[in-house]
């Protein structure tokens, strides 16, 4: 990319974000295309970039977890965004949940503010003409429209690539408003203790919970539009859709109530409906994995037989919507590059991630990758959180691709373990996170190195500390 020293990326969500911030700081020029509030998406509500659609939680900031290694490998790699959540983090007991007004407020002001980056409100068109640069032939682009890329983009990808674009669904859970939950009814605890009392609780016995799961299956869908064909991500079903499974797949799913004991009973709920927080002032609370496809009036009163919830004011109802992902394995390469035009990257969802900290991580190694353009790049090493999910997107089968979260059987096994650490799951895991943040800084250093070399010392603009 010497040539322009220029980059095109499309889409201000989380990938394009933390990629437009990654390209920037090692000194190239930047336009950032983002084609709302010109046009707009059925999920989206604001202007902002980064904007959360779904939950507010970005998963386990535990370091033990496959998520919270992650997060801790972005951390170290200096990504923007995942500063930017801790900054603007809410009570959310293990996790990192966020603010989301203020994290895509922070996330906007900092891009805005980074003198490389020029943002353009409007809709990017012509990628199959290869007009990839309005100032010229050249420039690498890096596309991260996200799960609702647009139509036009959509048709001009498929072209690009020769091969149909995939779509299945994704899900936004409901919000209430604090003031109008009957906390009489509710009790405040995180499950096994951990992270203080940061969740509310709603507690069913078997009654209450028949009489939901009754009246859950026996409610009245949204109907799809022609064109979509329902493929639900499994990680990510609707409640509706897990309630038809059976009548304990909700217990075993998002109402389970392990690790929960009712202190004004003394015992474990039946089961058990968890409300996060949206923001420090624990206005109101998104009901945890209960994204639905369900029609607004059903939804009000459904979920109006949770206790607690009888008069509950819905801020937002949930949604299901499509989303649009190539087959990655098939036309990626190692650098999320695509193979028939490599300089051309793809992250996100779009690349077949799901996740928000996994759209950020792909954001971070595409934005990388494409700043290297010219150069020899390496991947993450696949010992690490970051190298395994990029390695599982471009390697995985592609005749049964589905997209992936960030777990601990991506990543390799550690050889040599003691038998007693290697039969403890927990240790385990342990080894495989030491491992991962020690190979992390040996491939971060050797990064720096290398763009120190070809450009001197990394020239920080626009930050945000």
């Amino acid at each position: 990319m010497r040539e322009k020293e220029r980059a095109v990326i499309l889409g201000g969500g989380l990938a394009g974000s933390e990629a437009a911030w990654q390209v920037a700081q090692r000194g190239f020029e930047v336009v950032l295309y983002e084609m709302r509030p010109a046009r707009s998406t059925p999920a989206h509500k604001t202007d902002r970039l980064a904007e959360l659609v779904c939950s507010n939680s970005l998963k386990s900031n535990a370091p033990e977890s496959a998520s919270g290694l992650l997060k801790e490998e972005l951390r170290r790699a200096g990504s923007l965004l995942i500063r930017l959540a801790d900054q603007n983090a809410v009570p959310g007991g293990t996790a990192l949940a966020v603010d989301r007004d203020r994290f895509a407020q922070a996330v906007t002001e900092a891009l805005e503010g980074n003198p490389r980056i020029e943002i353009r409100r409007e809709e990017f068109r012509g990628l199959t003409e290869r007009s990839l640069d309005p100032a010229g032939r050249g420039s690498a682009t890096l596309i991260a429209t996200g799960p609702l890329t647009s139509d036009t983009l959509a048709r001009e990808l498929e072209s690009l690539t020769g091969s149909e674009h995939l779509s299945f669904y994704d899900a936004i859970s409901p919000i209430v408003d604090a003031e109008t939950l009957s906390m009489e009814r509710l009790f405040r605890a995180s499950r096994y203790g951990k992270g203080g009392e940061d969740y509310l609780n709603a507690p069913m016995n078997e009654a209450e919970y028949r009489a939901f799961y009754e009246a859950l299956i026996g409610a009245e869908e949204l109907a799809a539009h022609e064109f979509e064909e329902r493929k639900y991500f499994e990680a990510c079903l609707p409640i509706e859709e897990l309630a038809r499974r059976g009548f304990d797949t909700l217990r075993f799913g998002p109402m389970k109530p392990v690790g929960l004991r009712d202190p004004r009973t003394g015992h474990r709920p039946y089961a058990v409906v968890q409300l996060r927080p949206e923001n420090l002032r624990f206005s109101s609370y998104n009901l945890v994995g209960f994204q639905n496809h369900l029609k607004f009036p059903e939804q009000k009163r459904i979920l109006g037989l949770i206790p607690g919830l009888e008069n509950a004011e819905f801020l937002r109802y949930g949604q299901i919507h499509r989303n649009t992902y190539i087959n990655a394995p098939r036309l990626l390469a190692p650098d999320l590059s695509l193979r028939a035009a490599p300089d051309v990257f793809v992250a996100g969802q779009l690349s077949g991630v799901e996740g928000y900290v996994e759209c950020i991580a792909t954001g971070l190694v595409a934005g990388r990758a494409c700043a290297a353009r010219g150069e020899a790049f390496e991947p993450p090493p696949r010992t690490t959180a970051l190298g395994s999910l990029i390695h599982y997107i471009t390697h995985a089968d592609p005749a049964n691709y589905q997209p992936a979260n960030i777990a601990f059987d991506l990543l390799p096994p550690v050889e040599g373990l003691p038998r007693a650490v290697a039969h403890d799951r927990r240790a385990r895991r342990e080894a495989q996170c030491r491992r991962a943040l020690g190979d992390l800084g040996l491939w971060l250093k050797g990064i720096q190195d290398r763009e120190s070399l070809v450009r001197g010392p990394l020239s920080v603009v626009g930050d945000t500390e």
